[in-house]
């Protein structure tokens, strides 16, 4: 039998309430404090049975205050030498039949603005293939500390030197050719330091690198006129 449209219909079942929103985090929580910037590597001494290995002995008992600091990292050997006994120090590690580093793998720097006693660690990879031995040596040096170049030592270190100063404003001493290698001469500051703009310095900035060049050549054909 068909329902009688006169009828009355149940009421429609009523819409289920919306869920009540999320509570919201303590005030504390929504401003909490930024951790401090790192002020440097981790650097952990050797174990006390560690065995220091041979070339790390001859360097402190062949150049007088040239060992710093001794670390040990999952393997590798890390000596830390004051800037003003780099050249003596690398000298020995070249040198000394014990060691005879005389390969130089690398040479870079790393940056750390808030360390009080220097904001650069200048880091040069060392290897021997006389016994196939390997050790990084590290200098710890200010802004405008200068440090003696090493390419009297290991030639190679001409070109990454040269990066080093392109990069990071490290001014290395007594090198044959330092000027910039990466960036155009006329480039404004360094673009490895932390604090260096990430768009790039403010006069210079460009959507493409088309326009920069646009503008330089612009600068140099006012220059000829």
């Amino acid at each position: 039998m068909a329902d009688d449209p006169q009828k009355p219909q149940p009421p429609a079942p009523a819409a289920p309430k919306p869920a009540a929103p999320a509570p919201k985090p303590p005030a504390a929580a929504e401003h909490a404090p930024k951790a401090a910037a790192p002020t440097g590597p981790v650097e952990p001494a050797p174990p006390a049975d560690t065995v220091v290995p041979a070339f790390v002995t001859s360097l402190q008992n062949g150049v007088a205050g040239s060992v710093a600091q001794l670390s040990l990292y999952v393997g590798d050997w890390t000596v830390i030498v004051p800037v003003s006994h780099l050249l003596q120090a690398v000298a020995h590690l070249r040198d000394a039949p014990d060691c005879a580093f005389d390969y130089l793998s690398d040479l870079t720097a790393t940056d750390w603005p808030p360390r009080p006693e220097g904001r650069f660690d200048v880091i040069y990879m060392l290897y021997s293939t006389r016994h196939r031995h390997r050790v990084r040596v590290k200098v710890k040096v200010g802004e405008h500390t200068p440090v003696p170049s090493v390419t009297g030592i290991w030639p190679a270190a001409n070109w990454l030197e040269r990066e080093v100063f392109d990069m990071f404003g490290v001014n290395f001493e007594g090198h044959p050719d330092r000027r910039r290698i990466l960036m155009p001469e006329d480039w404004q500051g360094y673009p490895q330091r932390k604090d260096y703009p990430l768009e790039g310095p403010g006069e210079l900035l460009m959507e493409s690198p088309i326009d920069w060049l646009k503008l330089r050549q612009a600068r140099e054909e006012a220059d000829i006129e």
